[in-house]
């Protein structure tokens, strides 16, 4: 009988975890290289070289590839032969192990995770307690599937009841587009079908943790009705010409994975997840003989790509800009920032607000009045780092806000990631200002312009503290400008046509 004893199993989890930090899986590096050859969007193709240059970096550095390093999700098979050498229980291991590898000196990862979600939401502190699904299976060994989920993807997760006779692609067709462009595309989409509510859930997410294969898929003779059926929603999604970041273009999805499972007859219930550009998942098994080991992937299995902007990128000093000169900025136009600017989120949003609904003056040295504000929660420094890894937050998290801080802050734009809703596109025009993104998943890319840091205020928030950053050449797309147009509505509809096109020329060549 195998035994599988605490130390071995905590440590698998710590390093499991310190691993998928900073390595992407080889097959979403290869995916995400195809596209970025064969994209002809050149703000999506630039978004994929910003994704690819940060991932290597990362690699090289061993710090997170993104400043959301995730939930933890466990997928746990334990064999019904293994005996535990442990005094704790198989989920408070899988915490522990979290904890080490979330509070790892070397690389701290940011920890994400609030207790009382419905009320104080206070921040856990080191990440725990993770999301444990375990099944009993025949054998000697224990075989755990880890994935660390970003937040702005798991909000995008859809759960539908379909009727039987209803089409699952129709379904994600019409609903994909408005999940935005907040999960980072491109990446896989999850699907999950039949069982229960519950169970087409975790089909799902489970499903995200298989290898990308769409490549070879395409190209075999014989499909079975699954995989005919991810082909036929993977080519339907595409079309829809989001592409990488929801700038327009060729690739919104580099492969859709399908689990299923019996259902009622009177039900076709559909669950749909996607993970984003930090797809971070690892399986190792554990059979007793010590801890599981991971090999590093060669540096060279990274393509070799450099980022570097264009001749007609604007530079702008953010000490020194004014509304006349963000009045003639327009979408798609890259930005390179340099001066200061200060952060901003969720629950930092929620207290200046109160701040100013009740008249209260805003914490010393945070003023608004002609600067812009950065939606980020950035990783803690190591190793005498400014800042850690630093990318964006989903900016329709903020919509809510942004009619407030512009019309009471004097705040000139903001810089996100994704798209934003009807509310903070109104007050955006109304207040002629200025909307900014930075590429969701390039977060030590970005990190790297970030030459000072320094909290001003809210520091008990952790991560979503307000902070001070100087930056130099910060690279930024403008995404919605002061008359209130979004390059996230007027580039996919312009990619749709786009496809349309060279599809019919690719039939008649």
């Amino acid at each position: 009988m195998t035994t599988i004893r605490k130390k071995d199993f905590i440590q698998s989890v710590a390093d499991a975890l310190q691993f998928i930090s900073y390595y992407h899986p080889l097959d979403f590096i290869r995916a995400i290289y195809r596209a970025y050859q064969m994209e002809q969007s050149n703000a999506a193709k630039d978004a994929l070289a910003q994704i690819l240059v940060n991932s290597k970096m990362s690699a090289e550095g061993q710090r997170p590839m993104c400043q959301d390093t995730g939930i933890v999700v466990v997928f746990l098979e334990v064999g019904m032969d293994v005996r535990w050498d442990t005094d704790m229980s198989v989920e408070n291991m899988i915490n522990e192990g979290v904890r080490r590898g979330y509070m790892h000196a070397d690389n701290l990862l940011r920890a994400s995770i609030v207790s009382d979600p419905t009320g104080r939401r206070r921040n856990t502190g080191d990440n725990t307690p993770a999301v444990v699904h375990t099944r009993l299976v025949p054998g000697g060994r224990v075989g755990l599937r880890i994935t660390a989920k970003g937040g702005g993807s798991e909000n995008k997760a859809k759960l539908t009841m379909l009727n039987p006779s209803d089409s699952i692609v129709d379904w994600v067709v019409d609903t994909l587009p408005a999940m935005g462009a907040g999960w980072c595309p491109p990446g896989v989409l999850g699907i999950g079908i039949g069982g229960t509510a519950e169970k087409a859930a975790l089909l799902a997410k489970e499903a995200l943790l298989d290898d990308i294969d769409m490549h070879e898929l395409r190209a075999r003779a014989h499909l079975s009705p699954l995989q005919r059926l991810r082909l036929e929603i993977f080519n339907a999604v595409n079309d829809l010409g989001i592409g990488a970041q929801g700038l327009g273009g060729l690739t919104t999805v580099l492969d859709v994975k399908i689990k299923d499972f019996p259902t009622h007859a009177a039900c076709k219930p559909v669950a749909m997840i996607p993970n984003c550009a930090a797809n971070r998942h690892i399986h190792f098994f554990l059979d007793g003989s010590g801890p599981a080991a991971f090999e590093p992937p060669m540096l060279g299995e990274w393509p070799d790509l450099s980022f570097e902007v264009g001749a007609n990128v604007r530079r702008v000093n953010l000490d020194t800009i004014s509304r006349d000169q963000v009045m003639a900025w327009r979408p798609g136009e890259t930005i390179l920032l340099t001066g200061k600017l200060l952060t901003g989120r969720d629950a930092a949003h929620k207290r200046i607000i109160d701040m100013l609904q009740k008249g209260k003056p805003l914490p010393a040295g945070v003023r608004f009045a002609n600067r812009f504000i950065y939606y980020v929660g950035p990783v803690d420094p190591v190793r005498g780092e400014v800042i850690g890894p630093a990318g964006p937050t989903t900016a329709t998290r903020m919509d809510k806000f942004t009619e407030t801080m512009l019309a009471q802050t004097g705040l000139l734009g903001m810089i996100g990631k994704g798209e934003r809703g009807q509310a903070a596109l109104d007050a955006i025009k109304k207040h002629r200002a200025v909307y900014l993104i930075a590429v969701g998943g390039a977060a030590y890319l970005v990190s790297k312009a970030i030459r000072k840091s320094r909290v001003l205020a809210f520091e008990d928030l952790g991560m979503e503290a307000i902070h001070e950053f100087e930056v130099k050449d910060m690279p930024v797309t403008v995404a919605v400008d002061s008359l209130g147009e979004s390059v996230h509505q007027t580039g996919p509809i312009v990619w749709q046509q786009k496809i349309k096109l060279l599809k019919r020329a690719k039939r008649l060549d």
